[in-house]
């Protein structure tokens, strides 16, 4: 009888296994590590333009600056939510003050923007620097909330490119290029360091809703292009889930046949 009641025990538990990796699958953008913290100290109104708390410490002054669009990448995207957090100008993490608990592990230096009309948006921080001791480049995390989307998604964090540790990290961890590259090229206005960085909603992000009609592009009927981009998300889908080669091999030759007959104009 106890052999009996474990073994439904292990059924249930790994039903709720299995349950819990579908539901993670199935978020938009898969998941993410910490992107949950966006909401933890968040203002109830929230500017296009936002200085962070490294603003005003010794080390280099740094704005970014750019435009939010649609996943057509020419439709500028209003009122979503950018935060952002990186480490101090010695690569730490660094709590301050009477911060929560939880967003302790993010640092005092986090902010959040929300884009203007235009879909831009504005950021005064400090320049993070590497982890002491490691080899990874400086960076700035980013994450999206998008006004009529239910998760919140990582994009590509923001490195810069006349960082030394920038190549090498890039070649054993080449980028995912969520919502676009996120190498940033810096000019120098004084001791102000300016980065000019463009998001595409959705860009490379698993999960990511189909076209509405709205978002589609001038002379594209949505009828045309929602089969290639649900074919081309799935292909993303594959790639991030590293599924096994023989499922790939499999299911990438069911989509090319299916990238073949589906008639949509495009070719």
């Amino acid at each position: 009888m106890i052999m009996l009641n474990l073994l439904k025990m292990k059924k249930y538990l790994l039903i709720l296994f299995f349950a819990s990796q579908w539901a993670t699958a199935q978020k938009v953008g898969g998941g993410c590590d910490g992107c949950e913290l966006m909401y933890v100290g968040m203002p109830k109104t929230i500017s296009s333009i936002d200085t962070s708390a490294g603003w005003a410490e010794k080390g280099q002054k740094l704005l970014i600056t750019g435009t939010v669009y649609k996943i057509d990448g020419t439709t500028p995207a209003p009122d979503v939510i950018i935060y952002y957090w990186h480490t101090d100008a010695q690569g730490h993490y660094s709590p301050k003050g009477k911060m929560n608990e939880k967003a302790k592990r993010h640092g005092h230096i986090r902010g959040w923007v929300k884009t203007d009309k235009k879909g831009k948006y504005t950021i005064y921080t400090l320049r993070p620097a590497p982890y002491p001791d490691e080899q990874l480049p400086a960076h700035v995390h980013i994450s999206i909330k998008e006004p009529s989307i239910k998760d919140e998604y990582y994009i590509d964090e923001l490195v810069f490119d006349d960082d030394k540790l920038l190549i090498a990290s890039q070649k054993k961890y080449p980028p995912e290029n969520r919502g676009g590259s996120g190498i940033l090229r810096t000019l120098i206005s004084g001791s102000l360091q300016i980065a000019e960085h463009d998001i595409i909603l959705g860009l490379h992000i698993p999960h990511y809703p189909v076209l509405s009609k709205a978002d589609t592009p001038p002379g594209l009927p949505l009828v045309k292009i929602a089969p290639r981009l649900f074919l081309i998300m799935l292909l993303d889908q594959i790639k991030a889930h590293e599924l096994a080669p023989y499922v790939n091999m499999a299911v990438i030759m069911v989509l090319f046949i299916l990238w073949e007959i589906i008639p949509i104009g495009l070719k």
